[in-house]
């Protein structure tokens, strides 16, 4: 009925067989997810830098990148140069989806006991948050 595995598993934990593939520890798992987070939202801000530019933009920029660099060992994270064709970018849309990712990044960073990006992450919330809702943070 079923025709039978003629190949080693590339899933084999037996005893010495663990050399086999590389293995991570879960510090440089988080690393390269609070990385990955960090940059998608670097990216989302670039979008929004290009569609209402601001000092507050350009600044989150900065610091977005610097974390990266520092997470990725010194490598600095891909830039846009010029905003892409096609479809003009919804500020609404962009705000949301850096706050989603400000939020990931977040969870990660805290996770990982990274106060500096749970800040950077927290800063970016609170002005995505603010960008989609301007009187609701006023008001606390």
């Amino acid at each position: 009925m079923y025709e039978p595995i003629r190949d080693k598993s590339v899933h084999s934990t037996m005893a010495g067989t663990t050399h086999d593939f590389p293995r991570r520890s879960r510090e440089e798992e988080l690393d390269i997810q609070l990385a990955g987070h960090l940059a998608a939202l670097l990216a989302v801000t670039d979008e929004l830098r290009a569609t209402a530019p601001s000092a507050d933009l350009d600044t989150a920029a900065e610091r977005l990148t610097e974390q990266v660099t520092r997470l990725r060992g010194g490598r600095t994270p891909a830039r846009a140069s010029a905003p892409t064709r096609g479809r003009e970018p919804n500020a609404t849309t962009l705000h949301r989806r850096a706050h989603a990712l400000a939020g990931r990044a977040l969870v990660v960073a805290a996770s990982r006991a990274d106060t500096a990006v749970a800040i950077l992450a927290a800063e970016q919330m609170d002005a995505h948050a603010e960008a989609l809702h301007p009187r609701s943070l006023a008001s606390r």
